[in-house]
């Protein structure tokens, strides 16, 4: 097994190091990615259908279909919406 490396290293490999142009939109791809599976799981442990958060939050099922999957950019107002109106939740936010 040579050549073995971080995942970090790995990262840095495929897509440049922390900062370049590919790395950011990498990353953002990712947490858009991210963000999908926590709506995801949110909505099912709320036992709400794609349709049912739709109608709840004012938006469209294939919205909230393609937010899920990672493949759409989400807007912040938006991702309030979908967790505060949709599940009465709090969305909490902190940069670091």
């Amino acid at each position: 097994m040579k050549n073995i490396i971080t995942f970090d290293e790995h990262l840095d490999q495929r897509y440049g190091k922390i900062g370049t142009k590919k790395r950011i939109e990498f990353e953002i791809k990712a947490k858009a990615f991210a963000i999908g599976e926590i709506l995801r799981d949110a909505r099912k442990e709320a036992k709400m259908t794609q349709e049912e958060l739709a109608k709840k939050t004012g938006t469209r099922k294939s919205f909230i279909s393609r937010i899920e999957n990672g493949h759409s950019d989400i807007q912040l107002s938006t991702l309030y919406r979908l967790v505060e109106l949709g599940f009465g939740k709090r969305v909490n936010l902190s940069i670091g």
